[in-house]
């Protein structure tokens, strides 16, 4: 429930965004620069003179599209691949799980800094990046999934029915392999909205002016000592995000497993 309030919270303010938000996330004032929190500019002024407070709410909306956005396809990828290599098995499970392992011998965000280098730094390509590094872990949960449920009764059914493959897989076998997918796709959300804002930070995702949170710490990290409130909101709405789907992750997960509803 703590979860499910602090997502729905920036779900609101992300679509309200321009509602919610005072002044123009791109609006210069330089002559009020590194001026601190007032009750017209709650979060302060950075070193361009503008808004934090609406830097952070627009910063909302590219976090949690971003975060969605490469989940769908790396989960869309990986099951793809997981339910090939458990359904048809021999050389097809060999090959694609190797991929797959060759990918999770490297860490994630080296490999995510990598990948945005050579295709030239920006938020598209960030993202791009981290798809390309998130999809292996719903590989092999869908191909321990199809491992799992290609022997039960349901399914021997559907095929002396004379269901192709194709039916039994996408009818039967994902309905059924999707709760331990959904409860990795809701955790990696939050993971996704961190290492995107990782690498914008260290200059490999979004680049300034956008108002993105990982930009923002990055910026106000020079003036962390004197002006803290440029560096500290953004890093702080991050914070809350990602323990907010963290939590949700876990529910769901306590929701779906009736090992654990029973305790």
């Amino acid at each position: 429930m703590a979860g499910g309030i602090i997502v729905a919270c920036f779900l609101v303010i992300a679509l309200a965004g321009p509602v919610l938000a005072p002044h123009d996330p791109l609006a210069q004032d330089l002559g009020r620069r590194l001026s601190g929190p007032t009750r017209d500019y709650p979060f302060g002024r950075d070193s361009l003179g503008r808004d934090v407070f609406t830097r952070v709410i627009y910063g909302a909306r590219i976090s949690l599209v971003s975060g969605t956005a490469v989940v769908l396809v790396a989960t869309a990828f990986g099951i793809v691949t997981g339910m090939l290599a458990g359904w048809n098995g021999g050389w097809w499970d060999e090959s694609l799980m190797r991929i797959t392992d060759m990918f999770l011998a490297f860490p994630s965000l080296i490999l995510a800094m990598a990948i945005s280098a050579i295709l030239r730094p920006n938020l598209t390509n960030a993202l791009l990046a981290i798809a390309v590094t998130s999809w292996p872990a719903y590989a092999r949960i869908a191909r321990a999934q199809v491992l799992t449920l290609r022997t039960r009764d349901y399914v021997e059914a559907a095929r002396a029915e004379g269901a192709t493959d194709a039916a039994i897989l996408t009818r039967h076998l994902i309905p059924n392999a999707v709760a331990p997918i959904l409860v990795q796709a809701t955790v990696d959300i939050g993971n996704i909205i961190l290492i995107s804002a990782g690498l914008s930070f260290i200059g490999f995702g979004a680049q300034p002016p956008t108002p993105e949170w990982g930009v923002m710490v990055s910026e106000g990290r020079r003036f962390l000592m004197d002006q803290w409130w440029i560096a500290t909101f953004p890093a702080i709405a991050i914070l809350f995000l990602v323990l907010g789907f963290n939590l949700v992750g876990d529910g769901v997960r306590d929701l779906l497993d009736p090992r654990l509803r029973k305790l």
